[in-house]
């Protein structure tokens, strides 16, 4: 029976026979199709939203005048905690969450259970690798066994609340995260000392360059284009070890691609929001697409980080447009006027020699005007160009 038809979903449950009632509903489907947010189509969103939404509203409406005892929904903590490359599965599942809490709002039984990751195998598990365990175990997540998922179900049942989370969580990677300032802060309360030490903030701060710190690009600044690239380049290599749980960097090759290197779409979301937690940029979900190796990426990171060339000139035409204001709202001293045309022309003569041999402009000419005049024309200048009389 396809149970996101309601029809056939409804000629199911006129089979119940009526001296064995219904009287208990469990909502168990659980469907993936992972991927980051750029390659979700309306196919691979009503491939997970059609077995999980749709059934759980059909099932909602269908037993809404039955006498039900329990109205279970199988939710995820994917919807709570925002897992990386599954917009898809956690959007299904608030959806359960919410329409939990709506029953409630009725008087109606319902309870959805956040579930968190089990330890036994199963299709939604299969397509965990090591690195991806190993990925989730940095986050502080454990593995549920059968015997507590099970005692999970029947501590959630007996809340009478809508929404409960059951999932393990190792209480010492919180606090380590915690300590460094990377705890997600859904789980704050959960640790004692979730406070992170004055040097992980800082180095947090930094990073985005906060007040009072030095952000990334400042401490690169000075370096040579060089030295700035190799810096770089270990940062990179760093946060992709840390990625694939590597103890160091040095299987990490320049010129490796980042697929045959481990990296899915999950593995590639992540190494992202460290990059970008570590460099203070806004970077894209498709970074490691666009930039397919470690050396590629650490050249995107360059430029983005790489100081911008001031245009010194640009500050003094700011300059002189201050002078050429106060000019036409003050009147100034004789001597001002001196000082000013004096500067002015050594300006000029600088800027001659640096203007090569092309055609003489209008600005060429004048400055040749200015270098011949007597003071008298020179004052005649100002009055007619400026407004000073």
């Amino acid at each position: 029976c396809d149970t996101a038809d309601r029809d056939a979903l409804a000629a199911l449950l006129d089979t119940v026979p009526t001296d064995h009632p219904l009287t208990a509903v469990i909502h168990t489907a659980g469907v993936l199709d992972d991927g980051t947010i750029d390659t979700l189509t309306p196919q691979r969103l009503d491939t997970v939203l059609r077995p999980k939404a749709d059934t759980a509203w059909h099932l909602h409406e269908l037993t809404r005048d039955t006498d039900l005892a329990a109205f279970v929904l199988y939710s995820s903590a994917a919807g709570i905690l925002g897992n990386a490359g599954q917009a898809n599965y956690a959007a299904a599942n608030t959806f359960l969450d919410a329409l939990a809490a709506h029953r409630h709002t009725q008087g109606l039984p319902a309870t959805s259970l956040a579930w968190g990751l089990w330890d036994q195998a199963s299709t939604m598990t299969g397509q965990l690798d090591e690195t991806a365990l190993a990925r989730l175990a940095r986050t502080g997540v454990t593995a549920l066994t059968s015997a507590d998922g099970l005692a999970r179900f029947d501590a959630a049942l007996g809340l009478r609340q809508p929404v409960s989370v059951a999932m393990g969580l190792d209480q010492a990677t919180l606090a380590e995260r915690a300590q460094a300032g990377l705890l997600d802060p859904l789980f704050s309360a959960l640790v004692r000392q979730a406070r992170p030490r004055p040097q992980a903030r800082a180095a947090a701060r930094s990073a985005s360059g906060g007040a009072g710190e030095v952000s990334l690009a400042d401490r690169l600044a000075p370096l040579s284009a060089q030295e700035r690239r190799k810096r770089l380049a270990e940062l990179v290599g760093e946060h992709v070890a840390a990625v694939l749980g590597h103890s160091s960097a040095d299987s990490v090759g320049a010129d490796r691609l980042f697929q045959s290197l481990g990296f899915d779409s999950l593995s590639a979301v992540e190494l992202r929001n460290r990059l970008g937690a570590a460099t203070g940029q806004r970077l894209t979900p498709t970074l490691i697409f666009d930039h397919p190796t470690p050396g590629a990426l650490t050249a995107h990171l360059d430029e983005l980080l790489a100081p911008a060339e001031r245009d010194v000139f640009a500050g003094i035409v700011s300059e002189l447009d201050l002078v050429q204001d106060a000019l036409g709202s003050t009147e100034p001293s004789a001597a001002a006027v001196v000082r000013l045309t004096a500067r002015l022309h050594d300006f000029l003569l600088r800027l001659e020699e640096h203007g090569g041999s092309g055609p003489a402009s209008d600005d060429e000419g004048s400055a040749e005007r200015i270098s011949v005049a007597t003071d008298d024309e020179i004052f005649d200048l100002i009055d007619n160009e400026l407004g000073i009389a």
